[in-house]
């Protein structure tokens, strides 16, 4: 709360409204914060950002989070997963901005921007991981989950991610020594994210290499809490995620993913 205006402008924006910059303390990534701290929709705090964010709705379902430039895939996929998270998943405007993401799926299930051309090479051809893990943790707030063909492709394009590990897409998503540590609350591509939101996709929990990734993540538990390794420096004296230390919300989160995957 302390961090509410150190942009310029109220509710973690800057003076021109931008939502997405100064992360961690950007407005949509301090309502994944607040969410995971246990604040809901009938607080007016939240209420608040909520009506912020939603501010930057467009009526073709595109969020623009700033006042100039591209309205990039990520940028939407960003602002709507903080929406549902907030508890307005099921919002009018939420079903025409998913609406627009299967409009937009890249060929490989995925999603993407293109501020990077097709054609410069076979590794950015591809979608981003990060954003389409992000699109998928929206995803599975909605009716679609586990029932919509659509969602089987990005899945698969994750799963497989974990078998090729070289960066991929536009912004260069990579599997490697950062992402297998274990980080918490979810606001970047990495293991533990990547397993909690895998772990709500019926035919992902049964494949093995999401088995593999969700033993890896297993090795982070000590005494049955898990510990956080690599949690963004600005955050990194904050109780929930201290390095090196047991968080107990992550646990948390990491029960409920076991819970998940039980019978699979």
């Amino acid at each position: 709360m302390s961090k509410e205006n150190h942009l310029g402008g109220g509710l973690w924006t800057t003076k021109d409204n931008r939502i997405g910059k100064g992360s961690p303390f950007s407005t949509r990534d301090v309502a994944i914060m607040l969410s995971e701290l246990g604040f809901s929709r009938e607080e007016q705090l939240i209420q608040e950002i909520a009506y912020t964010i939603f501010k930057t709705w467009r009526e073709d379902g595109r969020f623009k989070i700033a006042p100039q430039g591209t309205m990039f895939p990520c940028y939407t996929i960003a602002a709507l997963r903080a929406l549902c998270c907030l508890g307005y998943k099921e919002d009018s405007r939420l079903q025409k901005t998913f609406e627009y993401l299967f409009d937009i799926q890249h060929l490989d299930g995925g999603w993407r921007c293109n501020k990077v051309k097709l054609g410069k090479s076979s590794n950015t051809d591809l979608s981003n991981p990060g954003t389409t893990l992000e699109a998928l943790d929206a995803f599975r707030f909605t009716k679609y989950l586990n029932l919509d063909p659509r969602l089987e492709k990005p899945v698969e394009f994750l799963l497989n991610h974990w078998d090729i590990r070289r960066p991929l897409g536009p912004c260069h998503f990579g599997i490697g020594s950062l992402f297998m540590q274990s980080e918490f609350p979810f606001l970047r591509y990495n293991l533990f994210y990547y397993c909690h939101t895998l772990s709500y996709y019926n035919m992902a929990k049964k494949d093995k290499r999401f088995k593999e990734a969700l033993a890896a993540l297993e090795q982070k538990l000590v005494n049955g809490k898990l510990i956080i390794e690599n949690p963004n420096r600005q955050l990194a004296k904050m109780a929930f995620c201290r390095k090196g230390e047991p968080s107990d919300l992550a646990t948390i989160r990491f029960e409920e993913l076991k819970r998940r995957c039980t019978g699979y």
